[in-house]
């Protein structure tokens, strides 16, 4: 499922346009986007937590070259699964 099809199904199962549903999916998105890059976590109950996690430098190796060079540490986003998902899945 793509973002079209996630708007085209949160249009039919709410009810509401399309258009609505568009900027409510890109609401979502980007509150999780700004409040991770504040550093604090965003908590779905009964779906999950999108927190941001910590990447650690470490040492890569090109693949064309085979040398090797430093990768720099990196906030990155991560998610958790809540029980009600998880209980969904299996």
């Amino acid at each position: 499922m793509n973002k079209a099809d996630l708007i085209e199904h949160i249009a039919q199962q709410a009810e509401i346009s399309k258009l609505a549903a568009e900027r409510a999916v890109d609401a979502l998105v980007g509150a999780v986007k700004s409040n991770l890059r504040k550093g604090q976590a965003v908590t779905l109950a009964g779906f999950g937590t999108f927190y941001p996690g910590q990447r650690g430098a470490r040492t890569g190796r090109n693949p064309r070259t085979g040398t090797p060079l430093q990768i720099a540490a990196a906030r990155v986003p991560r998610f958790r699964a809540g029980k009600a998902l998880k209980d969904a899945v299996n």
